[in-house]
């Protein structure tokens, strides 16, 4: 985002503003109410959450949850320590995504007119390392676990034949070692 303001005293300025994709990685007491409380604090900041994904870690106690999410470097560093301030976390991360392997889980209803429409959705999910699932006359399941830039490719070149349907999960990350 790139502004120009005109200051009383005849200097103009140009701000700008880079918005980023951050991937955060919270973990927090497994007990009720946290997913609450996290989204309301993105809420009442005005903060948007792309994706958020959940689940309890090897320890019963504790739960690790995902959020993608886009904005400057500043708002990005103030809902950071705004999650650390929450009595409920234990620890919070903003992960480099150049140093974290980072999925999300995607399935694709795709709709099939003819006979060869099922080989060319067949050739383009295993071009993306997708698997096929449940074949039927009219519509073809894909299943795709990838980055997201990977899953919005994927959806552009299945667009053509008709996505029926499409669920996600959200991406789950995690901090390479020694990074």
């Amino acid at each position: 985002i790139c502004s120009t303001r005109n200051f009383s005293c005849g200097y103009d300025f140009t701000f700008i503003v880079i918005i980023m994709w951050a991937i955060l990685t919270l973990l927090v007491e497994n007990k009720p109410g946290i997913l609450f409380k996290v989204t309301h604090l993105f809420r009442s900041r005005n903060f948007n959450i792309d994706s958020i994904s959940v689940g309890v870690t090897d320890n019963p106690e504790y739960s690790r949850m995902t959020i993608t999410t886009y904005g400057d470097e500043k708002q990005v560093e103030q809902i950071v320590k705004q999650l650390d301030k929450m009595i409920d976390t234990i620890e919070v991360k903003h992960l480099d995504e150049h140093k974290t392997v980072y999925r999300e889980l995607s399935i694709f209803k795709i709709k099939l007119s003819n006979a060869n429409d099922s080989m060319e959705v067949n050739k383009l999910a295993n071009a993306y390392g997708g698997k096929i699932h449940d074949v039927r006359k009219d519509s073809i399941m894909v299943e795709l676990t990838a980055t997201p830039d990977q899953i919005r490719a994927f959806e552009e070149l299945a667009k053509p034949f008709g996505i029926i349907e499409v669920a996600r999960t959200g991406v789950a990350a995690l901090q390479r070692s020694g990074a």
